[in-house]
């Protein structure tokens, strides 16, 4: 999931660099959701880990 989010980001860094403001818009509000997700789950299981253990 993170190197999805990777992957939008520099599709909006591309983006953005030749001009196309709505493509980086909707490239980078992906990425966000998508590291913020996995942001989430990592910390879920950092969470789960310490109680099973």
């Amino acid at each position: 999931m993170l190197h999805y989010a990777l992957i939008f980001f520099v599709v909006a860094i591309i983006a953005a660099v030749f001009g196309f403001g709505g493509i980086a818009s909707a490239s980078a509000d992906i990425a966000q959701i998508l590291f913020f997700i996995f942001l989430a789950l990592f910390v879920l299981t950092l969470v789960m880990r310490v109680f099973r253990s």
